[in-house]
């Protein structure tokens, strides 16, 4: 069975667990909103139902899903020019997950190795959903024939198991209807390190401040970050195979190559020889341009919920309009009477 002609289409999500960082905006959000630019359509939610395979305090989780909504826009998504929504508002993505886990077997599953890290010891006590999550995962992305999805390397996983289950379903049912679809990982810092330990990815849950650089910080409170960061004694070195070994340097020069636009290869041969003592202000001073005006957008936009609920009421009925017929065509590809 050969592969069908699919439109390109790019789909991710971001589960609204608040206190969003750069982590988050080098990772995700910078390349979301330049993905505009590639002349294909973008479709981009705040995955609030993977947020409650866990426990979320409801005023918490309201409040961290328009902030993301927020830090989405403020990052330079323009919601005219891509699909943005919640969800939960999209009944689909769950109708959707429902068939998928009928297709998923059992033991792809127990191999995701997320659910291993995050119900550890207590898995008998760690809810179904935190558990079969991973189908819904392969719903968001398929209920939209999505054919890229920009993640982080620890996701990569998910989007093979989204691959294996729409094969399954092309094959159980002789059709051609799901597209097998790809990750796209790319840039410097898709995965951004602590600025106190440059060995441990950035975290909302560290619990020192200084390790993150929040999405909400002033720019005094950016510059400082970055000045106070870990660093070694040595000067930068003139390519990168110096890095190595030398993870809080390495983690450093990822970030200015992010939010510079450059290849870690052009800071090299720009600041090779410097001291973090010259190093470290250019990259605040880069930071803050970068980030003060992200920070102070969302500051704005949260001031008025409603307009943030109404961009994404828009966002989720466009949505909708997209996922309504593949879903209703998957139904009748399984004969479901009706569909």
């Amino acid at each position: 069975m050969t592969e069908a002609a699919f439109t390109p289409r790019v789909f991710s999500g971001i589960q609204p667990s608040g206190n969003l960082h750069l982590g988050n905006y080098l990772g995700a959000l910078k390349r979301f909103a330049e993905a505009q630019e590639q002349g294909i359509e973008t479709i981009y939610c705040m995955v609030d139902l993977h947020a409650v395979t866990v426990w979320q305090e409801p005023a918490d989780l309201a409040r961290a899903t328009r902030e993301l909504a927020a830090g989405f826009i403020a990052s330079g998504l323009d919601p005219a020019r891509s699909i943005l929504f919640n969800q939960s508002q999209v009944a689909e993505h769950s109708q959707l997950a429902w068939v998928f886990n009928c297709v998923a077997r059992m033991g792809w599953m127990q191999r995701m190795t997320q659910f291993k890290d995050k119900a550890g010891k207590n898995a008998q006590n760690a809810s179904l959903g935190l558990f079969a999550y991973p189908a819904l995962m392969a719903a968001d992305i398929l209920a939209y024939h999505a054919t890229h999805v920009p993640v982080g390397e620890d996701q990569k996983q998910h989007i093979e198991l989204a691959r294996d289950i729409a094969a399954k379903f092309n094959h159980d049912y002789g059709v051609e209807f799901f597209p097998l679809p790809e990750p796209v990982i790319e840039g410097a810092a898709t995965r951004v390190m602590s600025l106190r330990d440059g060995t441990k990815k950035m975290s909302k849950s560290d619990p020192s401040d200084m390790s993150r650089i929040n999405l909400t910080d002033d720019a005094d409170t950016i510059a400082r970050k970055i000045r106070k960061a870990k660093t070694d004694p040595e000067p930068l070195p003139s390519e990168v195979a110096g890095l190595e070994g030398r993870a809080e340097a390495r983690n450093l020069v990822n970030i200015y190559a992010a939010l510079a636009d450059m290849s870690v290869d052009e800071v090299m041969a720009e600041a090779g020889g410097q001291a973090f003592s010259e190093f470290k202000p250019r990259l605040a001073d880069l930071a803050v341009a970068r980030i003060a005006p992200i920070s102070t957008e969302m500051t704005r936009l949260m001031q008025d919920e409603g307009e943030i609920d109404r961009v994404l009421a828009q966002g989720a009925a466009r949505a909708r309009a997209i996922a309504a017929p593949i879903l209703r065509r998957t139904y009748a590809i399984m004969g479901m009477v009706g569909a």
